[in-house]
């Protein structure tokens, strides 16, 4: 209700609800009371607010006023941005005026307890206002276009939009094969060249849409249950849709990553166990491409765009953040600094590139300082003296033309509890005959038990012999983020 001043006063009935839920002591939200006007410019067209509530489940609130309070909906998934999607709309109370400008935190243990944004607010134009449909055109910086709410049931509505999606929008793709590098050595020339270090880690796809995470390895396997802290970057960009490109790795006390404390993490799967496992090996992701932002693809611009874009988004905090990308310096300097660091290596990514999904491009060239090697297991040898009847070496190959050719044993790099584990996984994959290509030495075959090639691994190695296998390996664990067929030999 208007007043000869200008200012509005809130009808008390409508605000019952709301004050109920409510100790004006404890919370710092806006009460509305009647006797306390708001007094602001009138606008000739009602006005909107859409708040980003961090509560117990992350949503957004979309207040309307009308008749001297905000009629409110709560979306779990924000506003739709093209008319194919609909988005549940949960009708909730009527809240005073003044909670169109409410920022900040409703303490723990209130209601709708956590941090409230104003995500975007304007003003907007009635088309129908009835029981049972509201249609409204919005004049917002971020949120614009004609909306229709019409409910379901009692208290469920849901909200669509009517407009065809902005020129710009494109769905977030469900599955993006990353973008791989090739082995090769520094470029001779700096320019035009951006220096990444090299994570000793597990390469993982990240989609986040409406504070919702989903994550992948290079062959599509679920990791959010295996590192439930990737939601966290869910929490942090909050209404923004992305697809991130990037590493989960475990760093030690120097910050170092380290792959084969990570691989303990890999393979278990009971709830209790992940829990413990994520307090004594906190795992971070470390973000280095942005593919998708808020319905455009990211894809076809060039390195020093993607990179641009990325780094807008601020990630930064406990399990999550952006790795540099050193320009401007000499590559042998940065070599130096990744040796000095204890890192794996450097991946060197031409600045004029774009992201080529699923391909293995020279624009992207990894140099590593010790040398590692993808492996598949196709059989083991038993242990001898102490190791009698247990895991003594595991019988390794690389796919080629040929099949799987024969690349040496590891033997060394193994925990007792490692043997343990390695047996009970590759016990269900006996067979009688060799998976290799070519017959192997009465030397190697002596105590082999051969097993289906599936289970793929990782060795640190000194350098290939002129018979093709690998010099002085060590287990460095298991990579069951990739599969046999994309195993391939390091130059």
């Amino acid at each position: 209700m208007a007043r000869a001043d200008g200012s509005r006063a809130t009808p008390p009935a409508k605000l019952t609800s709301y004050r109920a839920k409510r100790d004006p002591k404890k919370t710092p939200e806006p009460m509305g009371r009647a006797a306390k006007a708001v007094a602001e410019k009138r606008s000739k067209l009602p006005t909107f607010v859409i708040q980003e509530h961090h509560a117990r489940a992350l949503h957004w609130d979309f207040r309307l006023e009308r008749d001297g309070v905000l009629v409110s909906w709560a979306l779990p998934k924000g506003l739709p941005m093209d008319p194919e999607t609909n988005h549940l709309a949960v009708h909730v109370e009527d809240h005073p005026l003044e909670y169109g400008k409410f920022e900040g935190t409703i303490p723990k243990g209130e209601y709708g307890a956590g941090q409230v944004i104003i995500w975007d607010h304007g003003t907007y134009n009635v088309e129908k206002w009835r029981t049972n449909e509201v249609m409204v055109v919005l004049h917002g910086s971020r949120a614009s276009g004609r909306y229709v709410l019409f409910p379901i049931d009692e208290k469920n509505w849901m909200i669509h939009r009517m407009d065809p999606a902005p020129a710009y929008f494109e769905d977030m793709p469900q599955h993006v094969k990353p973008m791989l590098a090739l082995a090769g050595e520094l470029p001779t020339k700096d320019a035009g060249w951006a220096y990444e270090f090299k994570w000793d880690g597990v390469r993982a796809m990240l989609y986040v849409d409406g504070g919702r995470v989903r994550a992948f390895t290079r062959n599509d396997k679920s990791l959010l249950s295996t590192f439930p802290e990737l939601r966290d970057i869910g929490l942090h960009l909050g209404s923004r849709s992305a697809i991130l490109d990037g590493e989960i790795v475990a760093l030690d006390e120097d910050g170092r990553p380290n792959f084969s404390t990570l691989s303990k993490r890999l393979h278990v799967t009971s709830k209790s166990a992940i829990e413990k496992l994520r307090f004594s090996i906190p795992a971070s992701f470390f973000a280095f491409d942005l593919l998708y932002l808020e319905g455009r693809s990211m894809t076809q611009l060039p390195y020093d765009e993607r990179r641009a874009a990325l780094e807008s988004l601020k990630l930064s905090g406990e399990t999550f953040a952006t790795p540099p990308s050193i320009t401007n310096t000499a590559g042998s300097k940065v070599m130096d600094i990744s040796r000095e660091r204890g890192f794996e290596g450097v991946v060197i990514k031409r600045r004029s590139s774009r992201y080529s999904p699923g391909s293995r491009s020279g624009d992207w060239i990894k140099v590593k300082n010790f040398r590692t090697q993808e492996v598949v297991i196709g059989g083991w040898t038993e242990g001898r003296g102490e190791r009698d009847g247990s895991l003594g070496a595991l019988l390794m190959g690389v796919p080629s033309d040929k099949g799987l050719t024969y690349v040496g044993k590891v033997g060394t790099g193994f925990t007792a509890a490692t043997r343990r584990d390695l047996l009970r996984r590759l016990a269900p994959l006996a067979r009688k005959s060799t998976p290799f290509s070519a017959p192997l030495s009465r030397a190697d075959t002596a105590l082999a038990h051969f097993v289906r090639p599936s289970v793929v691994g990782e060795v640190q190695f000194a350098e290939w012999t002129n018979d093709g296998n690998l010099r002085q390996p060590s287990w460095r664990g298991l990579r069951s983020d990739k599969s046999a067929s994309e195993v391939v030999r390091e130059s």
